[in-house]
């Protein structure tokens, strides 16, 4: 789902736009894995019976619920997660069915900080945390893309929006 460029004003550009961290699909990749190992077991060895074929049913509809719980709802939630950076602000939207955002301008940015484990540096990922004046003040975001490089980029955007509020331009 790609992200609409008519929320953005005139002046403003888009400098990153990521989605999570690849790595944050791969615990649901093993489940589906083991979801359908799980399911074709249960449908091919339910013992003989009058209540096979029935029972054999119900084996494939929970093993579909679960590729469904466990392997495509992240996929969804993945595809339509957004951290967009822009010349402006720090854009995020999420949600499959119920959109929500948080825009929070590049002025307000208090504090960007980062933590990589040693799987985050392997996979040259992590955890992005920003700090803003406002109400809602600290935001964490995991499984950030590069997350070295987004930090950077914050904070000389940030930099560099101040300038421009203090010289009024």
């Amino acid at each position: 789902m790609a992200f609409p460029d008519d929320v953005l004003t005139d002046d403003e550009d888009v400098v990153l736009h990521l989605h999570p961290h690849w790595g944050s699909l791969v615990v649901p990749a093993f489940s589906v894995v083991a979801a359908l190992a799980l399911t074709t077991f249960g449908v091919f060895f339910v013992p003989d019976g009058f209540l096979r074929e029935a029972v054999q049913y119900l084996v494939l509809a929970l093993g579909l619920a679960a590729i469904g719980y466990f392997g495509a709802a992240p996929w969804l939630r993945w595809i339509t997660t957004h951290y967009v950076i822009t010349t402006e602000r720090l854009m995020i939207r999420e949600g499959i069915v119920t959109r929500t955002g948080r825009d929070i301008p590049l002025v307000w940015l208090n504090d960007v900080s980062y933590e990589q484990s040693l799987l985050d540096r392997m996979l040259s990922a992590g955890t992005l945390s920003i700090e803003s004046a406002g109400e809602r003040g600290r935001m964490v975001l995991s499984h950030v893309p590069r997350v070295e490089d987004v930090h950077a980029t914050l904070y000389e955007l940030a930099e560099a929006a101040d300038v421009r509020r203090r010289s009024g331009g």
